[in-house]
């Protein structure tokens, strides 16, 4: 982990923050200004008080002098709250980025539960850090200087011994933030791991509960849960101990001032303005440190998120999204598409392998293979889901990359695995792709896809609202919802992931049905383990290993 006080990385990715950071600095100059002001002020009025004089200049000065600071720390908190919104924000949107950009196999080898707990509870601990220490650290350069000459000039001696002790502060700061930050990462590494483990938990819970496991997994969340408590209470434990040492110096270094001054103002060697302006000023040197002491605790575990969402996005900046260029338009009538040693590699394995394909205008092509094979991954990238490792896919002899993606996918019609409908109306779910159809053509794509009797037995027909997911229409039925929004795209290339799995006898009917219209004089890629939906096809492939083969007419008949 970085281990400096300030990242410098920080400027480089996030450079939104720049102008923020240098108002906070001349925040901290102006507050290291009126430090001395205020001094100075209180110190003149005592002196005057002392002979039974009353300075009003020096009150007024006085009175300015705390007004000035109780804006001056607002405006700090200000500024500092929004340089902790600024990067959190920015942070997040990169971290994101970063994950996409790197696929699903770099997400699974990083654990999605480590990045949830990252872009959540952990760049949220940054607060802590931009709003207590950041303020603090600075303020703890400007302060000490600012006081160390206005004293030189006043009591050299004094300026000595404040010169001389100054640096004990940070010493034993940094002698005990090492034990801290080594238990900081220790807890962060353990919520990590509760994170991760909670996350897939909840995924797997259907399998947990199926083989009899779920009760047991209380047991380790609650293990793991006591463990992340115990390293949490040994940070807090050092955290205070600091506290205690800073406090425990910085007493120690003005009492080495402050008898001296003493000795020194009863012996009549010094003056009493002097020395009082002394006494004022010594304690702010120290202030400053002793607070940034504490506050580096408390912020340590939004530091250490922060240097991990700066490494996982790379030492190199994202790449921002750049203003469009004139994408290709995609062809308008039917073409050919072709996939040309098309590989796709994530970090821990290789969906696809030198893939040479090619799709003409009007075919039907089934796809077959074992699960985890890189099927679904195929029809992810016509998609544009997936990029490719290497290799490209045309249309039409135009690279899939250069076309216009929106434009592409408006002559794709897509039926998945599992139809996602969203909490909402039957009526908004089917036209998802096509808002503004008319009636007419709703209706169309209602009796194609066999739905027009789901409706009907429906409380309010097209208007019933669905819960989240579709709650309220069964697997089949919500394939059905999918197809309809199919046959209203009315697009000429079809894509559909086994769009019969986990279906009954009778759904599974009607979704062939309502299938093989829809293919029909389209171009389509069927993902498919049915007999029924190979009888469709024009050509059926085996993907296996990631790698694609077509079958001969014998192979496809004992796959049949």
């Amino acid at each position: 982990m970085n281990r400096r006080p300030f990242d410098p990385r920080l400027l480089r990715h996030v450079p939104a923050v720049r102008g923020p950071l240098a108002l906070l600095v001349g925040l901290g100059v102006v507050t290291a200004l009126l430090i001395l002001a205020q001094a100075t002020a209180l110190a003149t009025l005592l002196a005057a008080a002392n002979t039974h004089r009353f300075d009003s200049a020096a009150l007024a000065g006085f009175v300015v002098a705390v007004g000035a600071r109780a804006v001056v720390s607002w405006a700090q908190g200000v500024v500092a709250a929004r340089i902790a919104a600024t990067v959190k924000a920015t942070l997040r949107t990169d971290l994101l980025t970063a994950v996409s950009r790197r696929g699903p196999g770099w997400l699974a080898g990083q654990r999605a539960g480590q990045i949830a707990t990252l872009g959540g509870r952990g760049l949220d601990a940054l607060d802590a850090y931009f709003t207590g220490y950041l303020p603090q650290l600075i303020l703890s350069v400007t302060v000490p200087a600012a006081v160390l000459a206005r004293v030189l000039f006043a009591d050299w001696s004094s300026a000595l011994i404040i010169a001389l002790t100054l640096p004990l502060m940070p010493i034993f700061g940094a002698l005990v933030g090492w034990q801290a930050q080594t238990a900081t990462e220790r807890q962060w590494r353990r919520l990590s791991r509760l994170g991760g483990h909670f996350l897939d938990m909840v995924a797997g819970l259907p399998t947990l509960r199926a083989f009899g496991r779920d009760k047991g997994q209380v047991t380790v969340v609650q293990r793991m849960a006591d463990g992340h408590r115990s390293a949490t209470m040994k940070t807090l434990r050092i955290a205070f101990l600091s506290a205690l040492v800073l406090e425990l110096v910085a007493t120690l270094s003005v009492a080495l001032v402050a008898v001296p001054i003493g000795v020194r103002l009863l012996s009549g060697g010094l003056l009493l303005q002097t020395a009082l302006l002394v006494l004022f000023l010594t304690p702010e040197a120290y202030l400053p440190l002793r607070a940034a002491g504490s506050q580096f605790h408390a912020s340590m575990e939004g530091l250490t998120a922060m240097d991990e969402a700066l490494t996982i996005r790379g030492d190199e900046p994202v790449r921002r999204e750049q203003a469009p260029t004139a994408a290709t338009p995609p062809p308008a009538g039917p073409g050919v598409i072709r996939f040309e040693s098309v590989t796709v590699a994530y970090e821990r394995t290789t969906a696809l392998r030198d893939v040479n394909l090619t799709l003409h205008p009007g075919e039907r092509i089934a796809i077959i293979g074992p699960s985890g094979a890189g099927k679904t991954t195929l029809l992810g990238l016509l998609l544009g889901f997936v990029t490719p490792t290497s290799g490209r896919i045309t249309v039409d002899g135009v690279d899939l990359a250069e076309l216009d993606i929106d434009g592409w996918r408006r002559q794709l019609g897509w039926v998945p695995q599992r139809a996602h409908l969203f909490a909402g109306s039957v009526a908004d779910n089917i036209t998802l792709g096509r808002p503004d159809a008319p009636p007419a053509q709703i209706d169309a794509a209602i009796r194609a896809a066999a739905l027009d009797e789901v409706i009907a037995g429906l409380p309010d027909g097209l208007a019933t609202q669905l819960g989240e997911r579709g709650y309220g229409l069964s697997s089949g039925q919500r394939q059905r919802v999918a197809l309809a929004r199919a046959f209203l795209r009315d697009a000429r290339i079809v894509l559909l992931d086994e769009p019969t799995a986990r279906l009954d006898a009778a759904s599974e009917a009607a979704v062939l049905d309502a299938t093989r219209k829809l293919v029909a004089g389209r171009t389509a890629l069927l993902v498919a383990h049915r007999p029924a939906l190979l009888d469709e096809a024009d050509r059926i492939l085996r993907i296996e290993d990631g790698r694609v083969t077509e079958l001969t007419a014998a192979d496809s008949e004992v796959t049949a």
